[in-house]
C-alpha cells in the first residue's frame, strides 16, 4: 500500500519550515505502511562540499576508525550520520567509507540527506529531529513491504545517484528482469525492493544523457506494473503515474509551494491549502517543477 508525500517550498521564507510541514504530512500517512518510513531533504547547496549520509549500528566506532585517514566533518543523528569534505577530498572519502563494513551508503550530493529506518514514521522522525530541519524541498515514504524485508536498505527514499532520489507506491513486475541488465550495465543495486531498481533506471537513463523528463517517459515503456513514482533532485521535485494509475495520487499548488500526497488528507494542515488548485495527476504525464 505505502504512502507518499513530497513538498517542494516556492517561497524560500518557507524554507525553515520544511521539516515541520513535511514531517506532519508523512506522520498523517503512517497507516498506509507502519513497518519503516524515510524522509529525503534538500538544502542549500555549496559547491565546494560533498556531503555524504551514512548509516550504521556500529556508527561512532565506525566514524573513530576513519578518523586521521581523510579530511572530513560529521553531524550524528541518531544510526545516521552526513559526512562532509571538500570535492577534491571526495574520491578519498569514499574509499574510507567504503571500507568500513558496518557503513551504509544512503546518499551522496551536495544538497541531499537521507534519514530512514524501520519503525512508524513519527517514530522515524523523533529519532533524526526531523521536524525542526530547513530546506527547499524534501520527499517522504511510509512503507508497507510487499516485494522484501523490513530492513533500513529497504526503507525508502532511494538514492542512486547524486543529489537523486526516488520514493515508490505500486509494484513492478519486471524488476527483476531489469536489475539484472543494469547490473550488466555495471549499475549498483543493493537490495532486492523494486523501487530501487526504478532508482537505478532513472540515474542509468540519465547517464545515457537523457534528462528527468526524459527518463520517466522512458520508464512508461520499460517498467512493467503499476506505480506512482516522486523523484528529487538537486533543483526540483516530480511525479509520474504509470499509464493505469490505479494507485491514489494527489497534487496541490500555490504561490508558495507544490506539494503531493497519496491521500488528500496528508495536504490539509498546510498553510492557505484551502485556496490552492487541487487535482489528481494524469496517468502517464510527468510533472515537475525546479527552482
Amino acid at each position: 500500500m505505502c504512502g507518499i508525500v513530497g513538498l517542494f517550498l516556492k517561497n524560500s521564507e518557507l524554507h525553515p519550515h520544511l521539516g515541520v510541514h513535511l514531517s506532519d504530512m508523512l506522520s498523517t500517512m503512517s497507516d498506509r505502511g507502519p513497518d519503516s518510513a524515510g524522509i529525503a531533504l534538500y538544502s542549500d547547496a555549496s559547491p565546494d562540499i560533498l556531503k555524504f549520509t551514512v548509516q550504521s549500528s556500529h556508527l561512532q566506532g565506525a566514524l573513530d576508525r576513519m578518523a586521521g585517514k581523510t579530511p572530513f566533518a560529521f553531524e550524528r543523528k541518531d544510526t545516521h550520520a552526513v559526512v562532509q569534505c571538500p570535492q577534491e577530498d571526495a574520491d578519498d572519502l569514499l574509499t574510507v567509507l567504503r571500507s568500513e563494513p558496518s557503513i551504509r551508503i544512503m546518499s551522496v550530493g551536495q544538497s541531499i540527506e537521507i534519514y530512514k529506518e524501520v519503525g512508524l514514521p513519527d517514530t522515524v522522525i523523533d529519532r533524526f529531529g526531523l521536524r525542526d530541519v530547513s530546506g527547499s524541498h524534501g520527499v517522504g515514504h511510509t512503507r508497507m513491504a510487499t516485494e522484501s524485508a523490513v530492513t533500513t536498505l529497504g526503507a525508502h527514499p532511494f538514492s542512486t545517484g547524486s543529489d537523486q532520489c526516488l520514493v515508490h507506491n505500486g509494484s513492478l513486475s519486471n524488476h527483476n528482469n531489469l536489475r539484472r541488465e543494469l547490473i550488466r550495465q555495471n549499475v549498483t543495486i543493493n537490495t532486492d525492493n523494486d523501487t530501487e531498481v526504478g532508482a537505478a533506471y532513472l540515474t542509468w537513463k540519465m547517464q545515457q544523457g537523457a534528462t528527468l523528463g526524459e527518463a520517466l517517459e522512458a520508464s512508461l515503456n520499460d517498467l512493467d506494473g503499476f506505480y506512482t513514482f516522486v523523484v528529487g533532485t538537486k533543483n526540483g521535485f516530480g511525479v509520474l503515474r504509470d499509464p493505469i494509475a490505479c494507485k491514489p495520487a494527489v497534487l496541490a499548488e500555490t504561490d508558495d509551494y507544490v506539494a503531493f500526497g497519496s491521500e488528500y488528507r496528508a495536504l490539509v494542515n498546510l498553510p492557505g491549502i484551502a485556496a490552492a488548485k487541487v487535482w489528481e495527476p494524469e496517468p502517464a504525464t510527468v510533472y515537475f517543477w525546479e527552482h
